[in-house]
């Protein structure tokens, strides 16, 4: 309970209900889950390409004893780096059911090609000795001090593997679960959360150093620590030290920028040898804000930032992830020609100063045949180092309320998806997972038949559902929607009714019988999402 409070301190109200069920075996009963519950079984047509096989609802798989099957099952906030021949993927501690508590902390698992994935256990035994008396050297400080909190209790949440120089960095984050003081979350903010860095050699060996502190929580004196009640949110540390990220500018300048729900994401200068800040002096050493999605409030509803640099572009990318972890959540970015911002979405509108970002890269949804996935958004984007592909790896989740999956909103499925940049420079998601399937020479003809098209309207919790569609020869769209479509085989983009999309040969999840497909993804002009699926 103490966790699941702790939570409510530093998130929202959807995501400590989410919690509750990840740490229980409670099964949901809404009336507003998802009236088409189907999770389709698996069945791999013979003689063709061998797609990905395993299921969606893993739950039969789902203990610690059947680990070895897991695959992407039981995956959290992921981060992916590779390193030899393996992709890594390091996560933060959940699991369905609480099958990996116990087990270490930070599970990682590893794949040669994005597809099959071994689970390899954790990186991080136990909490850093550096954590606990960082914390009361904090609290002993404080006007007035405060007592040493004897054995304090944590949450292991969100690292992000990076390779750099010869060496692998890990930042991670651990997070103090008591309450500042007494023992009553509604009267006090819960103590605060470090950020930390280990490194290693080799990714294989597991073997890690650390390296201590990087940055923590700190208040600024513009709030009390007291808690007004459960509907005080205004948060009495600044910035919220967890889901670190990092890049290195083409400059040679390091960063991380991490942030959580309180006051936004900051960006926080650090030593590319130590990879750790020169100072904490003051607070302003803790980092500059960069994105906030409410200039009024210090109660945010954004986090899990990630920062890459595409030198295509030009441009530096920040991918958001919005609203509550349990069904809302959705991707979004934005981008800026500097490090330090401003960070503009795809209708101009300034993110570093308080606007909604846009594009939306995903949003709970629903293709036919399917529960659909929700949950859907803190994410890794990576690159093969070889090819120079694009990736975008989160968790989704099933929706509340399936009938015959026990808190069927726990169940969270690691997904691994292609990004594929459009001609003004914004990055688009691919509709299925990746599956590595053979790209072929697609014309014109390939595209005519049935299809079902996904235009993702931001709406809270509300899955977007698919709608059927016809491509005909006369270069005409009806069914579902109506005008007209053309392909630029030159550029791999098809135009369906002036949206301008990329197209890929892709695997189609949600069929009973699994089997090869085309899709495309694009944006509205005004920023939403766009997928199309040929089913026929």
């Amino acid at each position: 309970m103490k966790k699941l409070l702790h939570i409510l301190n530093l998130r929202s109200y959807p995501i400590m209900l989410l919690l509750v069920i990840l740490f229980s075996s409670c099964s949901s009963d809404d009336p507003a889950a998802d009236p088409d519950p189907v999770v389709p079984p698996v069945v791999v047509v013979p003689n063709t390409f061998p797609g990905p096989t395993y299921p969606d609802n893993y739950t039969a798989i789902a203990s610690w004893n059947t680990r070895s099957q897991w695959n992407l099952a039981n995956v959290h906030d992921p981060s992916v780096e590779k390193c030899g021949e393996y992709y890594y993927m390091y996560q933060t501690d959940a699991s369905y059911g609480g099958a990996a508590d116990g087990h270490g902390h930070f599970p990682y698992r590893r794949s040669k090609d994005l597809i099959t994935w071994e689970y390899m256990g954790a990186a991080m035994t136990q909490a850093p000795a550096w954590v606990k008396d960082s914390l009361n050297n904090k609290r002993a400080r404080m006007v007035p001090a405060l007592p040493a909190i004897v054995n304090p209790s944590y949450g292991y949440w969100a690292p992000y593997i990076k390779k750099v120089g010869t060496k692998y960095r890990l930042y991670y984050s651990i997070v103090v679960t008591e309450p500042i003081i007494g023992t009553d979350y509604n009267t006090s903010w819960s103590e605060r959360a470090f950020i930390g860095l280990a490194e290693s050699d080799d990714l294989a060996t597991n073997v890690w150093v650390d390296r201590g502190m990087v940055v923590c929580s700190e208040p600024d004196g513009v709030k009390s620590y007291v808690r007004n009640g459960g509907n005080d949110w205004e948060a009495y540390f600044k910035f919220n030290a967890i889901d670190p990220t990092f890049t290195i500018t083409p400059q040679g300048e390091h960063y991380l920028i991490y942030g959580s729900w309180h006051s936004g994401i900051a960006a926080l200068k650090l030593n590319p040898t130590t990879g750790k800040p020169d100072q904490l002096k003051t607070v302003s050493d803790y980092g500059t804000r960069i994105a906030t999605r409410n200039r009024a409030s210090r109660w945010q509803g954004s986090e899990g930032p990630e920062i890459m640099y595409n030198e295509n572009t030009g441009y530096y990318y920040l991918f958001l992830a919005y609203d509550g972890l349990d069904v809302p959540y959705n991707t979004r970015v934005a981008r800026s020609k500097n490090i330090m911002g401003p960070y503009l979405g795809i209708n101009g509108a300034d993110v570093t100063n308080g606007a909604d970002a846009w594009p939306m890269l995903t949003h709970p949804y629903s293709f036919n045949n399917h529960t659909g996935w929700v949950g859907f958004a803190h994410c890794s984007i990576f690159q093969n180092p070889e090819t120079k592909e694009w990736f975008y790896a989160s968790q989704a989740r099933l929706p509340e309320g399936v009938p015959g999956i026990n808190a069927s909103n726990a169940v969270m499925m690691g997904h691994v998806r292609a990004i594929q940049w459009t001609e003004d420079g914004w990055p688009v998601v691919a509709p299925e997972r990746y599956a590595g399937v053979p790209a072929t020479t697609l014309s014109d003809v390939s595209f005519i038949g049935t299809w079902e098209q996904i235009t993702m309207n931001y709406q809270y919790k509300i899955i977007q559902k698919s709608a059927t569609i016809y491509l005909t020869a006369d270069k005409k769209v009806s069914g579902g929607a109506t005008g007209s479509w053309s392909y630029d085989s030159t550029n791999k983009t098809l135009t369906v009714n002036g949206i301008k999309c990329k197209v890929s040969d892709a695997w189609d999840w949600e069929r009973a019988t699994r089997k090869v497909t085309i899709t495309y993804s694009g944006f509205t002009t005004a920023g939403l999402p766009v997928w199309g699926k040929k089913i026929d």
